[in-house]
């Protein structure tokens, strides 16, 4: 049944096949070739969704696209330009740190691009920077969206390892920050060797008035965030709150979403929504079958057997998972690999949490890789060029965030501290 699985979602990918549909239909197979009865895949399909906080997910992007319609993003593009956009460089540090505050709220890395991108990747260019450099820098910047609390794939990870997501969200607050200085220090560097960005303060308001104007768009973090770690609702409930409070600060206060706009925006949104939960459906079924087929246990004995230590297990595991990342969505990757990589993980006494971390900034990385990366696609999308020509300004940005990455594998307190002090036992 496994050789048939694998072999089926290979051939799959190779004739580029979604991913959902390629795991479902190796599913099916694998099903067929054991001749089990096929309700199990509805049972399974209806299970691996039919988990409450998988709620939060279509509650995140929907508050992501009404933050975006709303007004919201431009004005947090306004407020980080007066923190940052002064210097030379200003205006891609700009980039990244609006990417940090609107990743503490949508969740979703594709949302970002297209929020943030629309606005900033034109003002780019317009300050003389290239176009495939304005879309690299926001593919990267980004990726932040499934780093920073609140994260879709540190929901699917906690879900799926039975890992706490409030624990998951605190870890990552560490780590995000840590990207996001790392890019900043980086962007500010290479601009001031290229010469670029010398008028990137023209036309920036006022931190005092900058913060005025952006005071309700501000104010969202801090609700959902603080909502979460003091305990008022849970992760689930507060992105039922991010939607209510961008529906009334976008309608209400900002007046930006119109009746038609909002049935575009509830569109977009089910539509994302519909097909992370049909990967995860598929997703389910086939962790099932590989789990009742003993594959976890296989890999679990033969990583023990090969690597001896947990620094060779989380070197190869990350190995692994860029290479994973690069084919494989992230989402699908999380619900598949995660039930099987955590227990070994454990085993050799990395916490899990710390370990979920590990997975999902790896993996955030396939979201800027090629062949299958789906914010350089968003990117390219909103800059309107070919994924080829940025290629050669996305290779410097990757390999911050892969030097990164090494810092938070092997410096677990840069993801624990934080988790260890406020879940004191």
């Amino acid at each position: 049944m496994t050789a048939v699985m694998l072999t089926t979602m290979v051939l799959c990918f190779a004739l580029t096949i979604s991913v959902a549909v390629s795991i479902g239909l190796a599913s099916v197979l694998g099903i067929q070739a054991t001749n089990a009865n096929m309700l199990i895949s509805v049972k399974e399909m209806f299970s691996a969704i039919n988990k409450f906080p998988l709620a939060a997910i279509p509650f995140f992007i929907l508050a992501g696209n009404l933050m975006e319609t709303g007004g919201i993003s431009r004005r947090l593009v306004e407020f980080a330009k007066s923190i940052v956009g002064g210097v030379q460089g200003g205006l891609p540090m700009t980039c990244v740190l609006t990417c940090m505050i609107f990743a503490a709220v949508s969740g979703s890395s594709v949302a970002t691009t297209f929020a943030v991108g629309a606005i900033l990747i034109p003002a780019l260019v317009k300050h003389g920077y290239p176009t495939t450099y304005a879309a690299a820098l926001q593919a990267t910047s980004a990726e932040l969206g499934v780093i920073i609390p609140p994260s879709i794939p540190l929901i699917l990870y906690g879900v799926s390892a039975e890992v706490s997501i409030g624990e998951l969200f605190v870890a990552g607050i560490g780590p995000g920050i840590f990207i996001s200085l790392s890019l900043m220090i980086f962007v500010y560097v290479y601009c001031r060797f290229k010469g670029w960005g010398k008028n990137d303060g023209d036309g920036r308001l006022g931190f005092f008035k900058a913060s005025w104007q952006a005071g309700w768009a501000l104010l969202m973090p801090v609700i959902i965030l603080g909502g979460i770690y003091g305990g008022i609702f849970t992760p689930t409930e507060a992105a039922a709150v991010a939607v209510f409070y961008a529906l009334v600060v976008g309608v209400v206060i900002y007046r930006e979403i119109s009746l038609a706009s909002l049935i575009v925006v509830l569109r977009k949104s089910v539509l994302s929504s519909a097909v992370i939960m049909f990967i995860i459906a598929n997703a389910g079924l086939f962790a099932f079958l590989i789990t009742r087929a003993g594959v976890p246990d296989a890999i679990g004995h033969w990583l023990e057997a090969v690597l001896q230590s947990p620094a060779l297990f989380l070197l190869g595991v990350n190995v692994a998972l860029f290479f994973i990342g690069m084919f494989i969505e992230t989402s699908a990757a999380i619900i598949v690999l995660a039930p099987i990589l955590a227990p070994v993980a454990m085993h050799f006494g990395i916490d899990p949490v710390h370990f979920g971390m590990v997975m999902v900034v790896n993996l955030a990385l396939g979201m800027i890789t090629p062949p299958f990366g789906v914010n350089l696609f968003a990117a390219c999308t909103v800059a309107k060029v070919s994924l080829d020509r940025i290629i050669r300004h996305l290779i410097p940005f990757v390999l911050v965030i892969l030097a990164c990455l090494l810092v938070i594998t092997y410096v677990p307190q840069l993801s624990l501290g934080l988790r260890d002090l406020l879940y004191a036992k």
